[in-house]
């Protein structure tokens, strides 16, 4: 990876840090799980970047980097199913 490469990888990283953690300061005001949910998704995503970038632009393209994505996307819409499913 070029530096340029590594510095965007860092900051997009970064972008999901902050995600994760403005979300989780609205889980812990309201205790909406949705809210826990995508913390975790992006705190994934952020972690996935920068593995992404530790391993080389290279290993994007394999099967454990795609796991840990669909992992983050998968508890998204997990959460909210469940946020939108009637409770008797």
């Amino acid at each position: 990876m070029t530096t340029l490469e590594l510095t965007l990888s860092g900051a997009n990283a970064f972008g999901y840090g902050v995600a994760s953690v403005f979300f989780l300061r609205f889980w812990v005001r309201s205790r909406d799980q949705l809210f826990l949910a995508f913390s975790a998704a992006f705190a994934l995503l952020g972690l996935n970047q920068i593995l992404v970038a530790w391993f080389g632009s290279a290993s994007d393209y394999s099967a454990p980097f795609y796991a840990l994505r669909l992992l983050a996307f998968g508890i998204i819409i997990a959460a909210i199913v469940r946020k939108n499913v009637k409770r008797p």
